[in-house]
């Protein structure tokens, strides 16, 4: 990605990231001569943070320790906005202002070199300048407890207990991740193409009702329908459906893997257009309610769109018992992971854009999740999108049966739930 750190120093954290291009900006001249010598590779530029010199656009932008010696920090976050497209992540870390009094006492005892006066930031303060510039909070992270390089004890403190009340109460510092809400520059269509994956294992009913319900979306919409070794005529009906229709553009797929999961990263990788979707064929979700998804994706309320089944009242058999307490405690579990609130993670409509899905695919290698709900979760906050929930009414299946082992596919889900605990949130293996 392109990165351009503000009060980037000697260049360490900039070149820590492995940028494709990677421009630092800091006040000092003796800093950036260390920082060009140590590092090669970066673009410096000796500037002051509230005046940039730079016409283009960066796709991460660093204030790494940085807000709390600013003079205006709510003009350089308005300055920004020139330097940042819709999918710029704006990361800032700054101290947790519970520590001032005990820093300003380490300095007094000479245990700590001395800094010019800083500002001293609330969340709530930091929140609120966002708001003023047009930015949205998307996560906040609690970290270091225990500041001192002793094995095994420092991972427990900064890797475990900070993630957890009340030790995180005493965390030194805030990592904060945000987004501009009115970038100068726009990366995506304001009408874009829409391609819906349709997995079809044993849904020959439905099919029909599929064309005849799906809404128009965008420049254009396209159906790719991925049919999973079906036991009935579901692929025969496709293929029937799509020959009556020359007008709808649409596709027949054969999956060659087994499972949701493959079937949707089948569809996306076949897709063309700029805005995917997943519609169960079941049609437990109705097709008319994809408009509500297409709307919340083109005005940017969110960048990855997940349905809820959990808010509005289900027909009687629509969901189990279990199911729905499964679904509850897996959304409680995935809203502390995430950092961000999920109503309902195993609800199969779901939307993201193309271009997010292609670099969800590098970030977040497919796991053994057997139907794709949590990969596409985990994926989309590893790349710090905003993710949203829109409820839905979720309707009894009228065709066939489902294809979901309850107890089964629990276990794996809790297999994979345990794995992404330990990889992002107390940072065992690769990040």
């Amino acid at each position: 990605m392109r990165v351009l750190e503000l009060g980037c120093g000697n260049g360490q954290l900039l070149a820590a990231v492995n940028p494709s291009l990677g421009v630092g900006v800091d006040f000092s001249r003796q800093a950036l001569s260390v920082a060009s010598d140590t590092h090669p590779g970066l673009y410096l530029v000796q500037a002051d943070a509230h005046f940039l010199p730079f016409r283009t656009t960066f796709d991460v932008i660093i204030l790494s320790d940085l807000i709390n010696d600013l003079w205006d920090v709510q003009k350089v976050f308005d300055s920004l906005l020139a330097y940042s497209h819709n999918r710029t992540r704006i990361i800032i870390n700054v101290h947790s202002r519970l520590w001032q009094l005990p820093l300003i006492w380490v300095e007094k005892l000479k245990f700590k070199n001395r800094t010019l006066e800083q500002n001293w930031f609330t969340i709530e303060d930091i929140r609120n300048l966002y708001n003023l510039t047009d930015y949205e909070l998307i996560k906040h992270e609690r970290e270091i407890l225990f500041p001192l390089g002793i094995p095994v004890l420092s991972w427990l403190f900064n890797n475990v207990l900070v993630r957890f009340w009340p030790f995180w109460i005493l965390a030194m510092t805030n990592l904060l991740v945000a987004r501009p809400l009115k970038a100068k520059h726009n990366l995506r269509s304001k009408h874009p193409s829409v391609s819906i994956v349709i997995p079809a294992r044993n849904e020959a009913g439905n099919i029909q009702h599929i064309f005849e319900r799906l809404p128009k979306m965008g420049s254009e919409t396209e159906l790719i329908f991925v049919e999973g070794h079906s036991k009935d005529n579901t692929k025969e009906t496709i293929q029937g459906e799509i020959e009556k229709r020359p007008d709808q553009k649409a596709t027949l797929l054969s999956q060659h893997g087994v499972g949701k999961a493959d079937a949707v990263r089948t569809g996306f990788t076949a897709a063309k257009n700029e805005l995917l979707m997943i519609l169960d064929a079941d049609l437990s979700v109705q097709p008319e309610d994809l408009s509500r998804f297409f709307e919340a994706a083109q005005l940017n309320k969110g960048e990855f769109i997940n349905g809820t089944r959990l808010v509005y009242p289900m027909e009687n058999r629509a969901m189990q018992l279990a199911n729905i307490l499964g679904n509850k405690s897996f959304s409680r579990i995935f809203t502390w992971l995430l950092g961000q609130p999920i109503k309902d993670t195993l609800c199969g409509t779901k939307v993201i854009w193309r271009s997010d899905y292609q670099l969800l695919r590098q970030q977040w290698p497919a796991t053994f999740d057997p139907f794709g709900d949590f990969d596409l979760l985990l994926g989309a906050t590893k790349l710090d999108l905003r993710i949203i929930d829109i409820p839905i009414r979720y309707h009894e299946r009228k065709y066939g049966s489902t294809n979901i082992s309850r107890w089964r596919h629990g276990l794996m889900l809790l297999r994979i739930t345990l794995a992404a605990t330990l990889r992002l949130k107390f940072r065992l293996g690769k990040q």
